[in-house]
């Protein structure tokens, strides 16, 4: 006797669909598992077992073999459970149903029969939809998160019973429906945090508009209690919405991890990953003996933010370098390959130097500059050269404190930025992997931000003078653009470039004096 289901098995942040074959002949009572199972998927033997037993089912004593199809694929995780009970039932004749080819089951059993909540249910939906099955059935907490996926019937439940009656069409029940732009307009606004409540620094704020607005990393310098982790908590309010893809995107990231909450259909709000400096290189980047996303991942299409960047550790910032370039990552082990994304707007912040203030001649008690030298080195210019925007942000007087005036709302900062998003969209439309004047490559900034002679000279000028590094010089071109595009300019002018140029200030020789 032969019973075949359809299960899935997460690889990456995608899915792939399993065959659970279920063989069952007389013989002496032993149970095989085959196909590649961790611990996990193997001891859902005991669990089927009782669970199938305390569900008003009979466990078939005999010969049983599971065989988990492709065999050269390795199964993880808890979702097999529900498709070897179903398989096993329906492979001792004890539930009858024409439904089984045309649906795929994920979900973990209780020794009590009742279904538990997995992970990478996201994935699994999109996948059977894409393999064209009509049912996906999940446990009842995974239900919302499933049932975003259109064209695909989704029926969440809670014990095995309730499966077995629905695949014998015992009574009626409709699959689980989610209005999506319902729940996009109702959850993916910010209401704690606006960028009104910053007071004075004027100046950093135009700075991490033009970031938000052309998706630049951002590196801000400046003493203790100036306002730089302030800020930087408010930068996902002035970001652009996240569209549907994105959205699903990042869900999966985060349902994979098992940081989706329970019941939760999407990630509606763009993340904000803020890693404290002794974290490891796995951690931030991902990895392990089972690969999983690290917290530059988590940030797919949100903000990384790093505090006190040069307190962590270089490997570690090293090792980031490629996939801020790329836009994903790449973990390999002998077992496997996961690919992540890791689209992400990064955003830095730092003191100038060990005693946390500028260099001041007239203190003896602060830093002087070859400590400053020697703390700024702890970032290497490989990964400077990743970052856009270097803003130097100062203390803020009694008088900007004190004042009654508030500054602009994030509400009006996110206007304009949806603007200039806008139109990036127009000019990178039908170019793959490029969504922002950030990810331009070198041939694509020469053809699309062509200056005038005014603006040439200017940058020619502070090139030479300055000492910017020639690393510099695309980086330049690229924030100017923004800027252009805030300014609703089709050519990039003279003020775009002189503005951009002064976000270089890591760049120039005698800058700390």
């Amino acid at each position: 006797m032969l019973a075949r289901v359809y299960c899935a098995s997460i690889v990456g942040v995608e899915a792939r669909i399993i065959d659970v074959e279920t063989h069952f002949v007389n013989g002496q009572v032993k149970f095989f598992l085959v196909g590649l199972p961790d611990r996990a998927v193997s001891e859902s033997r005991d669990r089927v077992e009782a669970s199938i037993k305390n569900s008003d089912f009979f466990y078939p004593l005999g010969r049983v073999t599971v065989n988990l199809a492709p065999a050269d694929l390795p199964k993880e995780g808890n979702a097999f459970d529900l498709p070897i009970a179903i398989g096993m039932l329906e492979m001792s004749g004890q539930i009858y149903t024409q439904k089984l080819d045309k649906t795929v089951l994920v979900g973990e059993l209780a020794l009590d029969g009742g279904l538990r909540p997995v992970k990478g249910v996201l994935p699994v939906a999109v996948e059977a939809k894409r393999r064209g099955y009509k049912y996906l059935v999940v446990p009842k907490k995974n239900g919302k998160e499933a049932a975003v996926v259109e064209d695909l019937e989704v029926f969440p439940f809670e014990h095995l019973k309730e499966v077995c009656g629905w695949l014998e069409n015992k009574g009626s029940m409709d699959p689980l429906y989610v209005n999506v732009e319902q729940f996009f307009a109702s959850n993916g606004v910010y209401k704690l945090m606006d960028f009104c409540d910053v007071r004075g620094q004027e100046n950093v704020k135009r700075a991490l508009e033009i970031a938000a607005a052309g998706g630049h990393n951002v590196v801000m310098v400046g003493p203790p209690g100036s306002g730089k982790t302030m800020m930087a908590r408010r930068i996902p309010t002035i970001l652009p919405p996240l569209s549907l893809d994105e959205a699903l995107e990042t869900t999966k990231i985060h349902s994979v991890s098992g940081l989706l909450k329970s019941g939760k259909a999407l990630i509606t709000k763009r993340p904000f990953r803020a890693p404290h400096h002794t974290v490891s290189d796995v951690a931030l980047v991902g990895g392990g003996s089972i690969p999983m996303p690290g917290e530059i991942s988590m940030a797919h299409n949100g903000v990384l933010f790093l505090d006190e960047l040069p307190e962590f550790k270089r490997s570690a910032l090293e090792v980031m370098r490629q996939p801020l370039e790329d836009g994903f990552v790449s973990i390999s082990r002998a077992r496997m390959s996961v690919t992540y994304p890791s689209r992400v707007m990064l955003v830095a912040s730092m003191n100038p130097s060990p005693s946390g203030d500028w260099y001041d001649p007239g203190d003896m008690n602060g830093g002087n500059d070859i400590q400053m030298k020697r703390y700024l080195s702890k970032i290497s210019g490989p990964l400077l050269d990743r970052i856009d925007l270097h803003i130097e942000v100062n203390k803020v007087s009694y008088d900007e404190l004190s004042g009654k005036a508030k500054g602009e709302s994030s509400t009006e900062i996110r206007k304009r930025v949806i603007e200039a998003r806008n139109i990036q969209t127009k000019r990178f439309l039908g170019i793959k992997g490029v969504y922002s004047n950030a990810q331009m490559s070198t041939r694509m900034v020469r053809k699309l931000c062509p200056l005038e002679e005014s603006g040439s000279q200017i940058l020619k000028k502070a090139i030479t003078s300055l000492g910017l590094s020639a690393r510099a010089y695309d980086r330049i071109l690229k924030v100017s653009r923004t800027i252009a595009d805030l300014d609703r300019s089709e050519s990039i002018r003279s003020h775009h470039i002189a503005e951009a140029i002064q976000y270089r200030s890591l760049d120039r020789e005698g800058w700390l004096g």
